[in-house]
């Protein structure tokens, strides 16, 4: 983030100009490589080693070297070895910013010191800043007396990093009592503690469209319905991670279905934690035990509207498909549909998924947990209690483990996690349709 930082900082000095910036940032990034792809290319891990790793990270919240080093797969020694080959980040956007203009060591060195005060760091946290470590920067950036608030500012912000883009930075978070927007994505979590945890968009700047064309991985022309859904589901998986690590100290918390909202005002008492994305900017909302409404009406995401069984093309097995999120069906379509299965039908909750199995009786439906009007774990029940020999599969993200553990004693065949895995997940079908 110091690069972003002090990039945006000499361009207020008119040291440089924006074309400048971008491509002293595009430069800087572009060098940045995976530590996966720089173990498998020195030899010290192969590429399934790096896929199981990958794999971790979607359920733990952190670093590829730390769960590395726990599996017995690499040394501590061989973990900074591949750091040090990503370069560092300060050291090459300094060295692309005095091969680029005619700044002079002594110059930039005035200018670093006049940043440092405008921002209002200690030499201390500057050091900090341009070591972009994100664990060490985020308490100068977040502070908060409430539980989980930094914690949380920390799982948006990699998650950011990990879907969509590292060109982004933060500025430090505020207490708020009301946010107008133009589009704001939530979701609650309720149980020994209430979190609401949301990404919005003050004013239409494209940053809420890049967040869901990114994850997604669909490009979108314009903020409707699938991107309100894509970034609803980009924050479930942030929640799951967070769920998962409070499961973990014996916090017990559900997830409910996320929401989209558009052009109203969040209230209440909350954080808000500005995140500028490739120059524009997000709102992350956070709100911990305390009142906060997202907004009066909430958006009607993800509904089916055509109940009819369609049998598709070829000979493979039939499956339906039941889940909130149109863009989950739809990833999972096309996995299915790519291997030879026939999705017949779709649903959006628990209470449609119900129907439309008796409807069409598949070989194979898929059951998302999370979902309102009927969760999965519900649905799934009414399912078996209607045909015992149901073969069900549960997707779940981070988070959810004892409703998907009463979901494979209930019956259900196995699960899928939440970002897919095209791999895993047609691993898991055959194996269950066998």
């Amino acid at each position: 983030m110091f690069c972003q930082l002090f990039g945006n900082y000499l361009q207020e000095q008119e040291v440089i100009n924006e074309f400048d910036y971008r491509q002293l940032i595009q430069e800087q990034m572009s060098v940045r490589v995976k530590l996966g792809t720089i173990a498998v290319m020195d030899g010290i891990l192969t590429e399934e080693q790096v896929e199981h790793i990958n794999q971790l990270q979607k359920t733990q919240d952190r670093r590829f070297g730390d769960i590395a080093v726990e599996q017995g797969l690499l040394t501590d020694e061989q973990v900074g070895g591949l750091l040090k080959k990503q370069g560092n980040g300060y050291l090459q956007f300094v060295q692309l910013l005095m091969d680029m203009t005619d700044i002079t060591k002594e110059k930039l060195e005035e200018y670093l010191e006049d940043f440092r005060k405008k921002i209002g760091f200690t030499a201390e946290e500057m050091e900090i800043l341009k070591k972009d470590d994100l664990d060490e920067l985020l308490p100068m950036f977040v502070y908060s007396s409430k539980p989980y608030v930094k914690d949380i500012a920390g799982l948006v912000t990699r998650n950011i990093t990990r879907f969509v883009s590292r060109d982004f930075y933060i500025e430090k978070a505020r207490k708020t009592s009301e946010l107008s927007y133009a589009h704001l994505a939530c979701q609650k979590l309720a149980g020994d503690d209430e979190i609401w945890i949301a990404v919005a968009e003050a004013e239409e700047k494209g940053a809420f469209l890049q967040v869901a064309s990114a994850f997604s991985k669909q490009e979108m022309d314009e903020v409707y319905d699938d991107a309100y859904d894509s970034v609803c589901e980009f924050i479930n998986v942030t929640s799951g991670l967070l769920a998962t690590a409070m499961s973990e100290k014996k916090v017990n918390i559900d997830m409910l279905p996320p929401q989209g909202f558009a052009a109203q005002a969040a209230k209440g008492d909350f954080y808000t934690m500005p995140l500028i994305l490739e120059g524009r900017r997000l709102e992350i909302l956070i709100a911990v035990n305390s009142a906060f409404t997202p907004g009066e009406e909430a958006l009607k995401l993800g509904e089916v509207t055509n109940q009819e069984v369609s049998e598709g093309e070829g000979n493979g097995a039939r499956v339906l498909i039941v889940d909130d999120s149109k863009m989950s069906r739809q990833m999972l379509r096309n996995i299915l549909e790519k291997d030879g299965y026939r999705v017949v039908m779709e649903a959006s909750n628990g209470l449609e998924g119900l129907a439309a199995y008796m409807k069409c009786k598949p070989d194979l439906v898929t059951l998302d947990i999370t979902m309102p009007e009927m969760d999965g774990l519900e649905a799934l029940e009414k399912i078996l209690s209607y045909d015992p020999k149901a073969n069900a599969i549960m997707i779940t993200a981070a988070g959810q483990q004892d409703k998907l553990m009463r979901a494979l004693r209930a019956g259900a065949k196995y699960f899928i996690s939440k970002p897919f895995n095209d791999e895993e997940i047609l691993a898991n079908i055959k194996k269950v349709l066998a």
